[in-house]
């Protein structure tokens, strides 16, 4: 019986060594990979540069589309809705009608504009002033701009907007231009599908820049492995030193990924600044966000360990210890 109990508590002792030295083992196995790439510092820039270059395309595109919606955003105008009252109806009732518009929950802004203040304006803009003077009533309608609010703003439902406008009874015509609004809707959906497929491809070429990397990483070190292998290593623990290397190639990459693009963004920063000064906009360009940032260096560790693992779990299984 005290035999059974010493037994017991030996193997929990065991189990407990075992997970108190599991993060120790991988802490010396992971600064043991720091130290290989340390130690072969050609192939190691060369890869670290070649990974930064391909993540930093598709953040750079990322930071494009976001930019671009961002401008998109200001432009509340493209989605401008035109009531044309119709001539029967009085200010009065175009103002109670405005007041109406306004309690709208898709709606961001009103304005008014009165018959009168129509014909004083087309008379300015068209040049025929003193022919105006001859006409026995105003033929223009009291008109009333409405504003989608930001989410009102797509084409669907700026168009659901205007056919809900429509049905007030001061309401002669609606006018909205859905023609540029799916223009630019489908513009950005474009580029967006294209930033997808080049980020597609380009994650797969990391995938392979870094398994060809430990696969001639793994060969270099053939004699060692079969030796390990032929005192009992096992293939988890050889295979470790690989992964992490693919981990650090991660990292690296996305740190460079990373400078690359903020060096671009600073030095497009400048050039954008002068543009929106012509166009009286208060736009700045806006980098990648802390988040951002975070989610790209963990990107691309997953992608290194993706390329190691694919590259260990086939080449490091092909090597076999010979008995002779």
């Amino acid at each position: 019986m005290n035999n059974l109990h010493s037994s017991k508590l030996s193997q929990r002792n065991s189990l407990l060594r075992r997970l108190l030295t599991l993060p120790i083992r991988h802490l010396q196995q992971a600064v043991g990979s720091l130290g290989d790439l340390w130690r072969t510092p050609f192939t190691s820039i060369m890869t670290v540069f070649v990974l930064g270059i391909s993540l930093a395309l598709p953040a750079t595109l990322h930071l494009f589309v976001k930019n671009a919606e961002l401008v998109s955003e200001q432009w509340d105008s493209a989605s401008q809705i035109t009531l044309f009252l119709k001539l029967s109806v009085n200010d009065k009732s175009a103002q109670n009608l405005v007041k109406r518009i306004k309690l709208y929950p898709e709606v961001s802004n009103v304005h008014y504009i009165s018959a009168k203040q129509a014909l004083k304006e087309f008379k300015i803009l068209s040049g025929f002033g003193q022919s105006l003077e001859y006409l026995e009533k105003n033929p223009l309608p009291a008109t009333i701009l409405v504003t989608p609010t930001n989410r009102a703003s797509q084409a669907d439902a700026a168009n659901e907007l205007l056919a809900k406008l429509k049905q007030e009874r001061e309401v002669d015509q609606g006018k909205l231009d859905l023609e540029w609004l799916t223009r630019l809707e489908a513009m950005a959906q474009l580029i967006k599908d294209i930033v997808s497929g080049v980020a597609l491809l380009l994650c797969m070429s990391v995938v392979l820049i870094v398994g060809n990397t430990i696969r001639l990483a793994i060969l270099s070190q053939q004699d060692a492995i079969a030796i390990m292998k032929l005192v009992g290593a096992t293939d988890s623990f050889i295979q470790r030193p690989f992964l992490y290397s693919g981990v650090w190639y991660g990292i690296f990459g996305g740190l460079l990924s990373w400078f690359a693009v903020s060096l671009l963004a600073q030095y497009l920063t400048g050039a954008i600044g002068k543009l929106t000064d012509l166009y009286q906009s208060d736009f700045q360009l806006q980098g990648l966000a802390f988040s951002e940032v975070l989610m790209l260096i963990a990107f691309a560790v997953l992608l290194g360990l993706v390329g190691s693992y694919i590259s260990v779990r086939k080449h490091i299984r092909a090597i076999e210890p010979n008995a002779d």
